[in-house]
């Protein structure tokens, strides 16, 4: 019997899963990918569970319509509010052989490492810090680490708006980053919990005293994605390896365009899809 071989699917709300990609494409270039952004109906942070749930459950079943055999939730809402009722609940009936990772455990399984002092920040959008995951994923790898959550609700806005290297989004990211290090002064490890913050990355380092670690995912999801793959062969070879990337958004196609290559570092070619 000849097994059904399709891409890598990575899914995200909108853009912010293009800094994950980009990652996993170089350690991982030898695979096929397919990118989906649910541009039309972005944001996923600020609406309820039952809703990130069933929007991200119709995108998944799209990349398995796309033949995708392995679907990366590329985004935090997501894998907060989706992941664990998508794995439990649906695809023991939908498609019992696929499989649909986050990027909340790989991240929870290393940060504990890095913080000297075990205190750790994590900054999210409001809907991944209202879903406790990351104190109660910390938790269970790090019990002795203490974790302070900080929603920074403008800025995905400001990202998306092309506003983030402006002098407005200085007084932003100095609030949110103040309101973090108000709650515990000893935290020396922060977690930027959405893949859209690696924009605002060198702002926000430099709003932040030098001794505290900004850390990012991609490059976290990227090599846990790697040892996936070589502890779950009959994943892996069901995995297409052409080096062909595609992307799929669900609003304009040009739009999509224009802001995608911010984010995944080169220009890309997309099109636009309707999710029913």
């Amino acid at each position: 019997m000849q097994t059904e071989k399709g891409p890598i699917g990575v899914f995200d709300s909108g853009y912010g899963g293009l800094t994950v990609l980009k990652e996993i494409t170089a350690l991982l270039p030898q695979y096929n990918y397919i990118y989906l952004g649910d541009n039309a109906r972005t944001p996923y942070g600020s609406r309820s569970f039952e809703t990130v749930y069933y929007y991200t459950l119709q995108c998944v079943e799209w990349f398995f319509k796309k033949g995708c055999s392995l679907v990366i939730l590329a985004c935090n809402t997501a894998s907060a509010k989706a992941l664990r009722t998508i794995q439990q609940k649906n695809l023991p009936i939908i498609a019992p052989n696929k499989r649909v990772l986050g990027v909340i455990r790989p991240s929870a399984e290393l940060i504990g490492s890095f913080s000297k002092t075990k205190h750790i920040g994590i900054m999210g959008t409001q809907g991944t810090v209202n879903s406790q995951s990351y104190p109660l994923e910390i938790q269970k790898y790090f019990p002795d680490v203490r974790v302070w959550q900080q929603a920074c609700p403008m800025w995905v806005p400001l990202i998306e708006n092309s506003e983030h290297m402006n002098a407005g989004a200085d007084y932003f990211v100095k609030k949110y980053t103040q309101q973090l290090l108000a709650q515990n002064a000893a935290i020396d490890t922060i977690l930027l919990a959405c893949t859209h913050y690696p924009l605002l990355y060198h702002k926000i380092e430099a709003a932040l005293p030098s001794h505290i670690q900004v850390i990012m995912q991609g490059g976290i999801v990227a090599n846990s994605l790697q040892n996936y793959l070589l502890r779950h062969p009959e994943i892996e070879e069901k995995c297409t390896k052409n080096g062909v990337q595609s992307f799929f958004t669900t609003d304009d196609s040009a739009i999509f365009e224009q802001q995608a290559g911010l984010f995944y570092g080169q220009p890309i070619q997309a099109w636009q899809i309707e999710i029913s």
